[in-house]
C-alpha cells in the first residue's frame, strides 16, 4: 500500500479493533485477524484522537501541544504510526480533495 497522506487527509480508527488500557498505553485486538498490537502512551493518545475522523495535521498539532517534541520528529512518528495502523486495518485514511 502506498502511504502518502496530505495534511488535510482525515484518519479514523476502524470498528475492527477493541482497545484496553495496558500499563501506560493500550493493547489493541484486531477482531478480523485476532492479532494484538500495543501502543505506548503517545500512541494511545493518537488512538484516542482518531476515534473521530481527524486530519493528519490536527493529530500532529494536538501532539505538539501536549508533548515537548521536535516538529520534524513528531511528523515522522505520527505518519509512521498512522501508516502502521492503516496497514494493520485498524485505521482508514479519507483523502480530501482540494477545492
Amino acid at each position: 500500500m502506498h502511504w502518502n497522506p496530505s495534511d488535510q487527509d482525515r484518519v479514523v480508527a476502524t470498528s475492527d479493533a477493541v482497545a484496553c488500557e495496558f500499563g501506560n498505553g493500550l493493547a489493541l485486538l484486531n477482531l478480523k485477524s485476532n492479532i494484538y498490537y500495543s501502543l505506548n502512551g503517545v500512541g494511545a493518545y493518537i488512538w484516542e484522537l482518531i476515534q473521530e475522523p481527524r486530519s493528519v495535521l490536527d493529530v500532529r498539532t494536538a501532539l505538539l501541544a501536549r508533548y515537548d517534541v521536535d516538529a520534524a520528529r513528531c511528523k515522522a512518528d505520527v505518519e509512521g504510526l498512522l501508516k502502521g495502523l492503516t496497514e494493520a486495518g485498524l485505521a482508514r485514511v479519507h483523502h480530501e480533495e482540494l477545492a
